[in-house]
């Protein structure tokens, strides 16, 4: 895919086209056809929409081999600024009630329903899908947003317990967030795979920087329109496009990100990535090949991105 410098791109696709029929005014004269308003779509960081801080895009090609709009093409820069924004973002995510958690994920549900006919628009146009089918797979994406709202409120009885000691004590262990999360979202799955790998590091109060697909970011940035108006805290999901072999190795490196969900990395990627989150010590988390995003979610996902602290209280005090 060509890339664009940024003056080029923000005035959209060089070759714009002209749509729909000349028609005739109340006068008699003719109507000139409207010129198509082609849209560059921005990062999504910090609850804002910045342009790449490199100024680049790369023009994204639609499953009939057509161009489809500009997207911004996110820099190690960029990387680097999405954390920031997303350790700021965490500890008030994480401090939230679990029952407040959920509710802002069930106005995400609300929000991706309101907006599905877009949502199918482009899964159609970036993965060759038909309607019927592209409008199941929103509504499986709404779903999965709901079912993983519910689960707020209910993991610490899940995954934690009060544990049997011999002495006068309490001992409770309690599942936590592990902090900032970085997500290589799935190549393929363009919404239903993005959704299923950034719902599940939410719930526990993580906060997420997603790679979006490459190929296919035009969900990925309609999902952080929807985010931006949702009750989502800036920063606890930031989202950037560009090369997925250019920015996930930053983010793998990266300190202050303290796991990696590599869903969407080929096999010989995520290995070098294992290799920079070692350094580090993250945790980390691959699924190769790709999982079918349809199945039961189950709790693996959110309990990958979970630790367990452990406290011991005096009886009687």
């Amino acid at each position: 895919m060509p890339e664009r410098d940024g003056a080029a791109a923000g005035g959209g696709v060089a070759r714009r086209e002209r749509t729909g029929a000349t028609g005739r005014a109340a006068g008699g004269g003719a109507t000139p056809a409207r010129v198509a308003v082609r849209k560059t779509y921005k990062l999504y960081v910090g609850g804002a929409f910045p342009r790449s801080e490199s100024g680049r895009s790369y023009l994204v090609i639609g499953a009939d081999g057509a161009p489809l709009a500009n997207a911004s093409l996110a820099s190690r820069k960029d990387v680097r600024d999405a954390v920031v924004a997303a350790r700021r973002a965490q500890p008030g995510w994480a401090g939230a009630t679990a029952y407040n958690r959920g509710q802002v994920l069930y106005r995400v549900a609300e929000m991706l329903e309101d907006r599905a006919g877009q949502l199918g628009d482009a899964v159609v146009a970036g993965e060759g899908l038909e309607p019927a089918a592209a409008a199941r797979e929103v509504a499986a994406a709404v779903d999965r947003v709901v079912w993983h709202a519910g689960w707020t409120d209910k993991l610490a009885q899940v995954a934690g317990s009060a544990n049997p000691v011999a002495g006068p004590y309490f001992n409770f262990s309690l599942p936590e967030p592990t902090g900032v999360v970085g997500v290589v979202a799935p190549q393929s799955s363009s919404l239903l795979g993005l959704v299923s790998v950034l719902a599940p590091p939410l719930v526990s109060g993580n906060s997420v920087v997603v790679i979006a697909s490459e190929d296919r970011p035009l969900p990925a940035v309609t999902l952080g329109e929807v985010l931006a108006t949702a009750d989502v805290p800036a920063g606890v999901v930031n989202i950037l496009t560009g090369r997925t072999a250019e920015l996930a190795p930053v983010l793998a490196a990266h300190r202050d990100v303290d796991a990696l969900d590599l869903a969407g990395a080929p096999a010989e990627l995520a290995t070098e990535l294992e290799r920079a989150a070692a350094g580090s010590v993250k945790r980390v988390l691959r699924s190769q090949p790709e999982p079918d995003w349809h199945g039961d979610p189950g709790l693996r996902r959110i309990l990958a991105f979970v630790e367990t602290k452990t406290v011991w209280h005096t009886v009687g005090i």
